[in-house]
């Protein structure tokens, strides 16, 4: 069903047709585009912002090998393999001392370190440079209709004109983030929302300064958890444990750097490399899992329909992962007419939405049972974590959730 204009229904609506409408331009929107684009499947991108602000905007830098191997079979990973790091372990400091993890050991799978606006960078040049495809940015007042017909319709504001336009289409994908309009018109009595909230928060830090380890640190401290996570030679990202709902600006630069020092010592590790904070911000740690992911004529990917929280690097990888099996789902149904991958879809997404929430609760007390004031929970973690150094199986099957497993390649 290729893009045709349509004769406009009123002096102030103008109405186009399309085959799918994706709202929002993350890495779920963007890699649906792009696979839709490529086989030939009429697409539209409406992204609320601009693209120099997605291009830019702070996000997740972990991507799970079988990811990068799912996106370079669509020809989508060109810079990401030139450019990006590949770390294949990491170290846990706790008691005062380092204990190093690999978790690729046994599965021969890493992580491959490329932030996400890299990623997104990538991405929109691919659809909307390389391949011409249509994608409009700062778009307002985004409005699904229609959505349980097989006639629905995206509606939005032009930025500049003020112009209302309608989009008629097949289908509508709703990649739009944690406050999508696509799942906000579905009923609510058709969606069941499970959530976690882990009663925590992270500040998250960028500092110009070069890495102090290699790779990924997480510290275990009675004060707190934190995380040291190199980005590029000159920049590296740090977490520090602190309370849900806690203000940024109670954490200036010495506090900072005095609460990193103390939670990442460990017997020989390097001096931190000290910097300008140049990013501060604090994240609450929450979870959350929409089911079903689709209603009538609209499926959800990425965190319209589930969030984890970034203690396992796992929601860029979930979304990329809904967006292919959403991808190959579409091309069946517009050009085959064969709905039945569709019926799957949100079956298929949320047995490892919910393996990957499991695996994100399972880890989080790991990192924060020593500091939960909690001798109960102090102990177990620490079990847990003496289970992972000692056992080839327990970090077999940690490493196979962490990095992903090879057999996830083959499945996109």
């Amino acid at each position: 069903m290729a893009d045709s204009p349509a004769t406009a229904p009123s002096r102030t609506e103008t109405a186009h047709r399309t085959s799918v409408v994706i709202i929002g331009a993350g890495p779920a929107g963007l890699t649906l585009a792009n696979v839709l684009h490529a086989a030939g499947v009429g697409c539209v991108v409406l992204e609320a912002e601009s693209r120099e602000f997605i291009e830019q905007r702070p996000r997740a830098g972990f991507i799970e090998e079988w990811v990068v191997h799912a996106l370079d079979r669509h020809g989508l990973a060109g810079r990401l393999l030139e450019r990006a790091e590949r770390q294949r372990t990491f170290e846990f400091r706790w008691d005062g001392e380092r204990h190093v993890v690999e978790p690729g050991k046994f599965s021969g799978q890493s992580h491959f370190v490329y932030p996400q606006p890299l990623l997104v960078t990538d991405l929109v040049a691919a659809y909307a440079d390389a391949a011409r495809g249509d994608i409009r940015f700062g778009v307002r007042d985004v409005r699904p209709a229609g959505i349980d017909t097989d006639r629905p319709s995206v509606s939005y504001t032009d930025p500049e004109t003020g112009e209302r336009h309608r989009i008629d289409c097949a289908y509508i994908a709703g990649c739009d983030g944690a406050r999508s309009v696509a799942r906000a018109a579905i009923p609510a009595d058709e969606l069941r929302i499970s959530r976690l909230d882990y009663g925590i928060g992270w500040l998250a830090l960028l500092a110009e300064a070069p890495p102090s380890a290699e790779g990924v640190v997480f510290g275990l401290h009675e004060r707190g958890f934190s995380a040291h996570m190199a980005r590029t030679p000159e920049v590296t990202r740090y977490y520090l444990e602190c309370p849900p709902g806690d203000d940024s600006a109670n954490w200036p630069h010495e506090r900072i750097w005095s609460e990193l020092r103390t939670r990442l010592a460990a017997t020989g590790a390097q001096p931190l490399a000290e910097g300008r904070i140049i990013e501060k911000t604090v994240l609450d740690m929450h979870n959350y899992v929409v089911e079903p992911m689709g209603y009538g004529r609209v499926y959800l990917a990425g965190e319209s329909a589930h969030l984890v929280a970034p203690i396992a690097a796992k929601g860029m990888n979930l979304a990329i992962h809904d967006a292919l099996l959403l991808a190959g789902a579409l091309v069946a149904a517009c050009a085959k007419g064969d709905e039945s991958a569709l019926g799957c879809y949100s079956d298929a997404c949320l047995a490892k939405v919910w393996q990957y929430q499991e695996f994100s609760q399972w880890l989080s007390e790991v990192m924060h049972g020593p500091s939960s004031g909690d001798r109960f929970r102090a102990g177990t973690a620490a079990a847990r974590l003496r289970r992972l150094l000692a056992s080839d199986a327990a970090a077999a099957a940690f490493g196979e959730t962490y990095l992903g497993s090879a057999t996830d390649i083959a499945a996109l």
